[in-house]
C-alpha cells in the first residue's frame, strides 16, 4: 500500500508556513498552524462520535473558515468528505445523503434548515459547526472536541482510497457520486499550484467559488493551501463586493466562472481603483472570447482559461504560462494527463482522431476518478480502454491547443445540420446590447429543432434592439443554418450552484413558452 492523504496538503503547509495567514474570513485571520490545529481538534471530535477511517461524512457549509476546518478534519480522521451543494432542495440533498451512505452530517448553523431537513429525510445524525444556533438542541462539533486532545496527525490512508465524493450536477439525469481518490486530489492541487499556474506562497487568492464545487475546492482552496498562500473567503459573490474585498485585501489571484467575470466587468465601470491581478483562471463553462478580451484590457491582466469535470478532479487542460494563451482555447493538458479527440459515435472502444478533426474529448491520467459510487455500469460506460469519455465535443490544433465545441447532448440539429450552441453564443456575445446569452434548441415541426437565443441585455449599452432586429443582426454574422430564428429577452439566466447556466432548465422553459405561443396562435 502506498500511503497518501489529502490532509497532507494542510499539514505540510502548517510545517513550512506556520505563521502565514492561510484563511481570511471577514475580520478573522487564521494562520496555517492555527487551521491545522483546529482541524485536528475537530478530527478528535469526529473520532469521539464514532467516525472511523472510510466512513463518509456529509458537509453543509458556505464559504467560511468552518468549511476547510471540517473538510480537513474529516480527512485527518480518515473519513471521506461528501460536500453538499447548497442550492439543492431538502429532498435533493436527502437523496445525496442516502445515495452516498453517509454516517454523519456536519452542518454549519447558517444552513441548519437545509441540513437538518435533509438529514431527517435520510435518517442520519446531525452535528453543527459554527456559531451556536439559538434554540437548537443539536450538539456542536466544537463542544464535543472541547477537552479532547487533538489528533497528533492524520490517519493513514492509501493513495487509491476515496477522499471525496462529488455529486455531479444532475443536469442530464439523476445525480451520481464521483469517487475522487487521495492521489487524484493531491496531484491535481499540486499540478495546478506549481506547474499549470506557477503559484507563489506570497499570492493572495479570492475564494469566491463555492467550496463544495470541484473548481473552488481543488483549484482555489487545495491549490492555495498546497503552495502555502492566503485564501480570502467571500461567502456570497457579487461584482461590487468582490472588487471591494480584492482591493482591501490586495488579492492578486482570481479564480472564477464566466458569469463572475461578466459581473466584475460590470462592477468595474466608473471605478478608479481596481485590484492588481497577477493571475486569473477561468473554468466551469465556456468563457466568451469577447469577455476575455474586455477583461484583460480593463484589468490589465491575462485570463488563463481551463477545462475539467468533477470526474477529472477537476483540471484536465488549461492555458499555461509556458505555452501562452490562445483565445477560444482551453489550452494544453496539465502535467501527467493526456487529452485526445476520439470518434464520438463509438461507444465500446476508443479510436483517436487527428489534428483538427471533431470528436469527443477523452482524458486519462492521475486526475481521472475511481468511478461512480454504487454504479458499475455507469462507470464502465464512462471509462473505456483506460480513457474517460467526457461527453464534450472538441478538437486539437497543430500546436496541441484544445478547443471545446460543445456538449454532445446540447447540439441542436436543425434540418439535418448540426449547430453548436457555443459557436452561436460566441457571435451573439459580440453584439454591444448583449450582456449574457445562452442558446438552446426548441422543437420545430418543419426543421425538427429551431435555434433559440435567450439574452440578458446590457442595459448600459444604449437602446436594446427588438428581438427581430437581433435576429437580423445574427443573420449577417452566422451561416444560414446557424443563426437563431427565435430570440427571447430575460432578466437573468437560470444558474446552478456552481454558477453555470442550467441549459436543461432553460431549454424546457423555452419549449413550454413556444408551446403556449403556438396554442395562442391556433
Amino acid at each position: 500500500m502506498t500511503a497518501l492523504s489529502l490532509a497532507a496538503v494542510l499539514a505540510e503547509s502548517a510545517r513550512r508556513h506556520p505563521d502565514t495567514v492561510a484563511v481570511v474570513d471577514g475580520a478573522s485571520r487564521i494562520t496555517y498552524a492555527e487551521l491545522w490545529l483546529e482541524a485536528r481538534c475537530h478530527a478528535a471530535a469526529l473520532t469521539e462520535l464514532g467516525v472511523r477511517p472510510g466512513d463518509r461524512i456529509a458537509l453543509f457549509a458556505p464559504n467560511v473558515a468552518d468549511f476547510p476546518r471540517v473538510y480537513y478534519a474529516a480527512l485527518a480522521a480518515g473519513a471521506v468528505v461528501v460536500p453538499v451543494h447548497l442550492l439543492l432542495t431538502p429532498a435533493e440533498a436527502g437523496y445525496v445523503l442516502r445515495d452516498s451512505g453517509v454516517t454523519l452530517v456536519v452542518c454549519h448553523t447558517a444552513l441548519l434548515a437545509l441540513g437538518a431537513a435533509a438529514a431527517t429525510l435520510a435518517g442520519v445524525e446531525v452535528v453543527t459547526v459554527g456559531p451556536a444556533a439559538p434554540g437548537s438542541d443539536l450538539r456542536r462539533l466544537e463542544d464535543i472536541g472541547d477537552g479532547l486532545a487533538p489528533l497528533p496527525s492524520y490517519r493513514t490512508r492509501s493513495a487509491e482510497d476515496p477522499a471525496v465524493v462529488l455529486y455531479t450536477s444532475g443536469t442530464t439525469g439523476t445525480a451520481k457520486g464521483a469517487l475522487l481518490t487521495h492521489l487524484n486530489l493531491v496531484m491535481n492541487a499540486t499540478v495546478n499550484a506549481f506547474d499549470a499556474n506557477e503559484a507563489r506562497a506570497s499570492d493572495v487568492v479570492l475564494g469566491c467559488l463555492p467550496l463544495f464545487h470541484s473548481f473552488g475546492q481543488t483549484v482555489a482552496m487545495n491549490g492555495t493551501f498546497r503552495v502555502g498562500a492566503t485564501l480570502v473567503l467571500l461567502s456570497r459573490f457579487s461584482g461590487p463586493a468582490a472588487l471591494d474585498l480584492m482591493v482591501r485585501e490586495r488579492v492578486d489571484v482570481f479564480h472564477g466562472v464566466p458569469t463572475m467575470y461578466i459581473a466584475l466587468l460590470e462592477a468595474a465601470r466608473n471605478r478608479e481603483v481596481l485590484p492588481s491581478l497577477r493571475l486569473c483562471i477561468s473554468g466551469g463553462a465556456a468563457l466568451p472570447t469577447t469577455v476575455l478580451e474586455r477583461f484583460n484590457t480593463a484589468f490589465r491582466t491575462t485570463i488563463y482559461e481551463g477545462y475539467g469535470l468533477s470526474e477529472t478532479s477537476p483540471t484536465a487542460t488549461t492555458n499555461q504560462p509556458w505555452s501562452g494563451t490562445r483565445a477560444g482555447s482551453v489550452g494544453h493538458p496539465v502535467w501527467g494527463v493526456e487529452v485526445e479527440i476520439a470518434r464520438a459515435e463509438l461507444a465500446d472502444r476508443i479510436e483517436l482522431l487527428g489534428v483538427g478533426e471533431l470528436g469527443e474529448i477523452v482524458i486519462r491520467g492521475h486526475n481521472v476518478f475511481a468511478g461512480y459510487l454504487g454504479r458499475p455500469e455507469a462507470t464502465e460506460e464512462a471509462i473505456v480502454d483506460g480513457w474517460f469519455r467526457s461527453g464534450d465535443l472538441g478538437r486539437k490544433d497543430a500546436d496541441g491547443f484544445v478547443f471545446i465545441v460543445d456538449r454532445k447532448k446540447e447540439i441542436v440539429i436543425r434540418g439535418g445540420f448540426n449547430v453548436y450552441p457555443r459557436e452561436v453564443e460566441e457571435v451573439l456575445a459580440r453584439h454591444p446590447a448583449v450582456g449574457q446569452v445562452a442558446v438552446v434548441g426548441v422543437p420545430d415541426a418543419r426543421h425538427g429543432e429551431e435555434i433559440c437565443a435567450v439574452v440578458v441585455p446590457d442595459s448600459t449599452a444604449g437602446p436594446v434592439p427588438t428581438e427581430a432586429e437581433l435576429v437580423d443582426w445574427a443573420r449577417g454574422h452566422l451561416g444560414r443554418h446557424k443563426y437563431p430564428r427565435i430570440v427571447r429577452y430575460v432578466d437573468s439566466l437560470p444558474l446552478g450552484p456552481s454558477l453555470k447556466v442550467r441549459k436543461r432548465e432553460l431549454r424546457e422553459s423555452m419549449r413550454q413558452e413556444m408551446a403556449v405561443d403556438r396554442a395562442d396562435q391556433g
